[in-house]
């Protein structure tokens, strides 16, 4: 099976994960992936492989070199995002993409346009996998485990490539931020990881958000409106107000490279009870507390106006890998010379987001990202070029090559 074949195959498992059943994996799909994937690696003839109860599978492509290597990783996570339906994916090839619009799904009308995807152009003439217009594709990151398998593939037929010793870990719950916590890092036994699941083609990434959730609760007390007069205390009134007390350009949709922002990601509320749920994302670690301090001052004042209406609980989910990667310079130094040698430029850019890499790079294992190929993740347009899946598996196959070779 080449890359493509593989991928075409994964998507074909329901593998969304589910925040709210506490359970790992978070849903049972997951786990049926991974099995599956657990009998490719044992054809495919790697050595170690384990699969342990929370989902997470591993193993081993044992070096061909008789002297010490660094012993590198490839990770890739098994679920896909809880954001639109994983189930029945159906995806299509587009053949030599022409730069115009591709029609998805004619009876609904969904169109992927480059003039509301303007990085479309950038694959004219190229093969194109995209999705039918009724749920997500998979590439994040089912392109990323493909990538990985596909180069370990290659790796078993080609001897004469020189390489060290190569862990592949699979895991669960990545888009829920759960992919890391249950990662067994001394297990795994790696000096440094790369995570396969980066954007477009040429992406390295080692840079991410100071990530917290943040949950602000207001008690109000209801009485009937026809009596309500210095009576009535709207709890969904006084968190409207939290919530234009924030800065009104520090948001999502008016962000971008560097800047941090406040997201409001879920509202609920009754009169006499709201909840606002807000995730809290910056780059700089000062800038990232400070953030989080000025929740705490936006509460107190709220306070002061309506005593012990409101309470905050704030809760760090991880943080910027940077702390940890900038003393370890020569893995990121690895993979750029690896994409320059599948003639790649390297995109060094920041994550506006988090990674499985991140978490582990807190847990003693150097991850930084690199490009799985996918584009606009998480919904119906996402598509990702076949070139790029390619180019993906080239740049594990090099990086091998590199690690081996340095250390001769």
């Amino acid at each position: 099976m080449n890359v493509t074949e593989r991928f075409l195959k994964y998507v074909t498992f329901d593998t969304q994960s589910d925040e709210l059943t506490n359970l790992t994996p978070s849903t049972p799909g997951q786990m049926v992936f991974a099995k599956f994937l657990k009998e490719q690696l044992e054809e495919l003839g790697l050595t170690d492989i384990t699969l342990d109860d929370n989902g997470y599978l591993m193993a081993t492509l044992p070096s061909n070199v008789d002297y010490a290597t660094p012993t590198v990783g490839f990770i890739a996570h098994l679920d896909t995002s809880p954001d639109m339906s994983g189930r029945n994916v159906n995806p299509r090839i587009v053949k030599d993409y022409d730069g115009k619009d591709i029609v998805l799904n004619s009876e609904k009308k969904v169109i992927l346009s480059p003039s509301e995807f303007p990085e479309l152009t950038h694959y004219v003439g190229e093969d194109l996998i995209v999705t039918d217009g009724t749920t997500l594709l998979g590439a994040d990151d089912k392109a990323g485990i493909a990538e990985i398998i596909s180069a370990m593939a290659y790796l078993l037929k080609h001897p004469e490539i020189k390489h060290g010793k190569i862990r592949v870990g699979f895991n669960p719950d990545e888009e829920i931020g759960l992919g890391a916590h249950k990662f067994d890092v001394p297990t795994f036994g790696c000096d440094f990881a790369y995570t396969m699941d980066g954007g477009e083609i040429g992406e390295l990434e080692y840079e991410n958000f100071n990530a917290a959730m943040a949950k602000v609760t207001f008690v109000g007390r209801n009485v009937h409106p026809g009596y309500a007069k210095h009576k009535m205390v709207n709890s969904m009134r006084i968190a409207n107000q939290f919530v234009i007390m924030l800065p009104r350009w520090e948001t999502p949709e008016h962000t971008e490279g560097y800047e941090g922002f406040y997201h409001l990601v879920g509202m609920e509320g009754t009169v006499e009870k709201t909840v606002l749920t807000y995730i809290i994302r910056d780059h700089d670690r000062d800038r990232f507390e400070r953030r989080k301090k000025e929740f705490e001052h936006l509460a107190r004042k709220i306070n002061h106006e309506f005593p012990d209406c409101c309470s905050l609980e704030i809760k760090d989910q991880y943080y910027n890998m940077r702390e940890k990667i900038e003393d370890k310079m020569d893995i990121i130094h690895i993979a750029e010379q690896a994409m320059r040698d599948c003639d790649i430029v390297p995109k060094v850019v920041p994550i506006r987001g988090g990674t499985d890499g991140a978490q582990l790079s807190f847990k003693g294992l150097p991850c930084p990202n690199i490009f799985a190929g996918g584009l606009n993740f998480h919904g119906r347009y996402e598509f990702v070029p076949i070139r790029s899946m390619e180019k993906a598996r080239d740049v594990i196959i090099k990086i091998a090559q590199i690690v081996a070779n340095d250390k001769k």
